[in-house]
């Protein structure tokens, strides 16, 4: 991955004191990436558990390049970390809302935490402040913000409201903030959009300007097509499957094609995350409040299902009875370059096998302790600390996430430890035909 470093030597321009609210994904590395821009950041959470951990440089999730940049940040005077939300508030010019949105029943974003800053904001005015929204929230949050601000600020200070939705891939989350493919901002004033293009100025990037409604349905419409073109190739990758055809070559001719883009063709057990299927979830909700029923994205949703269910059905067809075989699971998380195994397809399919009767060997190189959160302990489910020991003497190896290091195993070695040379290849990792001349079952999704 690229290192921010080109960045040092581009002259900065005005030093903002900026409040993130937030020590999340988003919150962290933002927080530390605005810091490496040569603002004076204080990054607040009201976990003081979290707060204690980070003041100690210790970070609370995995994400390549981040730890070095706080730790470097801290040792600066440019980063540091607070549970004392309005003493960041009143020493700050900017303050960032990046708490968390989680998705409800009816696929809503729960506002709670953006509404309850709003109202400390409110509370701890005392000169101006810019508040920008970077959670993603649904279109026209950005109103009730501005609204609840008005409703308990004590005096008539001036403020603004502003959106700037983030794009930040979990895994590339620090590259992504250095060397975006856009910035965007929505503001209603032009103090609010100078201040934010003055702190984003050594980013040398397109950077659009929108009202704020519009910003924030930009983040909602961009993760919604993300989702939909990886539902559409896993769509061709099961008439692959009927057909006899091969998914990799498909979606290589279709990526070839400018229109299209090679990028989210990549054929598999679906998607996971906390973005993509709250988004969804919450475009539908969004467009069926406004009046519109979004019934492509239903569709998105229940494809997205269906991929999991069709890799145990593969692998079930493959070993006929489940119970009592030996399965080793390799990759826990939703993507490669992350611990994040919120809404992970791996999550799913464990639990299909257990409930078969399955016995599981799990591991992964990052997502260990957050899948023995998730999965209570069980004498059909247990960790390794390594590929090797999790397949020895098992009847299937199935990959679910698509680690770099898993390229590199000694497969020689691993069909010598297997009780069943089968492979399940979640993720279409591998080449079928040289698994094969060494003598495994392999099996893809819609791949030959």
């Amino acid at each position: 991955m690229t290192s921010p470093k080109k960045l040092k030597k581009k002259k900065y321009t005005k030093r903002y004191s900026i409040c993130v609210v937030g020590a999340g994904h988003v919150g962290l590395v933002a927080a530390a990436c605005f810091a490496e821009l040569n603002h004076k950041v204080v990054c607040v959470d009201s976990d003081e558990h979290r707060i204690q951990s980070l003041k100690k440089k210790k970070l609370p999730f995995y994400e390549p390049e981040l730890e070095p940049l706080v730790k470097k940040n801290i040792k600066s005077g440019n980063l540091s970390f607070s549970s004392a939300l309005g003493e960041g508030i009143k020493k700050s010019e900017v303050i960032f809302l990046a708490v968390g949105t989680p998705p409800q029943v009816d696929g809503s974003a729960d506002l709670s935490s953006v509404e309850n800053v709003a109202r400390i904001v409110a509370r701890n005015l005392d000169s101006y402040k810019l508040i920008v929204e970077k959670s993603t929230v649904p279109v026209k949050t950005g109103r009730k913000v501005k609204e609840a601000i008005h409703r308990y600020k004590k005096s008539n200070v001036d403020f603004d409201v502003a959106s700037n939705p983030e794009f930040l891939r979990e895994g590339k989350a620090v590259y992504d903030f250095f060397y975006p493919d856009r910035i965007v901002v929505g503001v209603e004033s032009k103090r609010a959009e100078n201040i934010l293009k003055d702190i984003y100025a050594s980013l040398k990037t397109p950077l659009i300007v929108t009202d704020i409604n519009t910003a924030e349905l930009i983040k909602h419409a961009s993760n919604s097509f993300l989702a939909t073109k990886i539902s559409f190739i896993n769509v061709v990758s099961h008439i692959c499957d009927l057909a006899g055809a091969d998914v990799e070559k498909v979606s290589l001719a279709m990526g070839l094609d400018k229109r299209i883009g090679k990028e989210f063709l990549q054929a598999g057990i679906g998607y996971g995350g906390s973005c993509f299927p709250k988004d969804v979830a919450a475009f539908i909700y969004i467009a069926k409040k406004l009046g519109y029923e979004l019934n492509l994205l239903k569709e998105v949703e229940n494809i997205n299902k269906e991929q999991w269910i069709r890799f145990v059905e593969k692998v079930k067809e493959h070993l006929w009875i489940l119970r009592d075989k030996k399965i080793a699971i390799l990759g826990l998380s939703f993507k490669p370059d992350t611990d994040d195994m919120r809404c992970a397809p791996s999550v799913n399919i464990i639990e299909s096998f257990i409930n078969e009767g399955a016995h599981l060997i799990l591991f992964d190189p990052q997502a260990q302790n957050q899948a023995k959160k998730i999965f209570k302990t069980s004498s059909k489910l247990k960790f390794s600390q390594d590929p090797y020991s999790a397949v020895k003497d098992c009847d299937c190896l199935c990959f679910l996430t698509e680690w770099d290091q898993f390229h590199k195993l000694d497969f020689k070695k691993i069909k010598k430890l297997m009780h069943y040379p089968f492979i399940a290849d979640g993720r279409n990792m591998f080449d079928g035909d040289a698994l094969r001349k060494l003598e495994f079952d392999y099996i893809g999704m819609g791949k030959l």
